[in-house]
């Protein structure tokens, strides 16, 4: 999400009466007034301070996204990993499984892992690294 502008925020409701010194803005009288200095300390500027708060948490919000987001990217992982499982089984079948496709699929789960605290989902993800585990270690047996 992109902040392209940062307008302020209009009030609705009863108009009111602009301060006399012709500053838009909020003023106060100042802690000397009572001696007779009758000035105003003026603050402008504010409204706008508001709307970005409300703009930044908007897009802070948008980056981490809502539940559907966060389903879409889990399902996507998902996908992934069932692509690389698909590969590993037919390359197993052929009896030619590379160390890359080993190395994807562990990359995979671990990124699965970090974005998951389904306890059922962690136990298939071990035993899919497990697995993958040990063709890695049948691999490097024959070659070393």
């Amino acid at each position: 999400m992109k902040v392209s502008s940062t307008g302020g925020v209009s009030a609705t409701g009863a108009s009111r009466a602009k301060p006399a010194g012709g500053s838009s803005g909020f003023s106060l009288p100042s802690v000397n007034a009572a001696s007779g200095a009758a000035s105003t300390a003026s603050v402008g500027g504010l409204t706008g301070v508001g709307s970005v708060d409300a703009l930044l948490a908007l897009q802070a919000a948008g980056s981490v996204g809502g539940p559907l987001e966060r389903r879409k990217r889990a399902v996507r992982r998902a996908d992934n990993i069932l692509d690389i499982l698909g590969e590993v089984r037919i390359a197993l079948i052929d009896g030619d499984i590379s160390h890359a496709t080993l190395d994807r699929l562990s990359r995979a789960i671990r990124e699965q892992r970090e974005a998951t605290d389904d306890p059922r989902l962690e136990g298939v993800l071990n035993e899919i690294e497990t697995r993958a585990a040990v063709e890695l270690a049948k691999l490097q047996a024959r070659a070393g």
